[in-house]
């Protein structure tokens, strides 16, 4: 899949954006949302999931990937991920896990979308979010 147009790019960030709606984050009020767009061109989306525990807690990216390889399968090869909260003035950069789970299944052109800094809306590849990536040598 090519670069996102403006319109299936808008699509996604109004997938997160209603994902986060969803999300159960009674600890932190933090609602994230996440939509992921398949190589097929179908769209998954995920919410963050808190835990009284913290280290238990789910992130949007994480729910969305694990529900699209549940439903499609191991095979899914991710095009673009857009993520959101319910606050558009606060950045919003998937963390450490996220961007290494998001390789794991990213097709080689894979676009993230977020709110930066002030709400901005930035993308980038996963080579500029994860420099120094894990790759398991089979």
């Amino acid at each position: 899949m090519s670069a996102l147009s403006p319109d299936q790019t808008a699509a996604l960030l109004a997938a997160a954006k209603a994902a986060a709606d969803y999300a159960y984050a009674p600890y932190s009020n933090f609602h994230v949302g996440a939509a992921i767009l398949l190589t097929t061109g179908e769209t998954v989306t995920g919410c963050n999931v808190e835990n009284a525990s913290y280290r238990l807690t789910t992130c949007a990216e994480q729910t969305a990937i694990v529900h699209a390889v549940a439903q499609l399968g191991p095979q899914i090869k991710i095009a673009a991920v857009a993520i959101a909260n319910t606050d558009p003035t606060v950045a919003c950069m998937p963390c450490g896990a996220c961007r290494q789970t998001i390789l794991e299944f990213a097709a080689e052109t894979c676009q993230i979308f977020y709110p930066g800094e002030n709400g901005v809306a930035t993308n980038a590849t996963l080579d500029q979010l994860l420099p120094a990536s894990f790759h398991f040598k089979k």
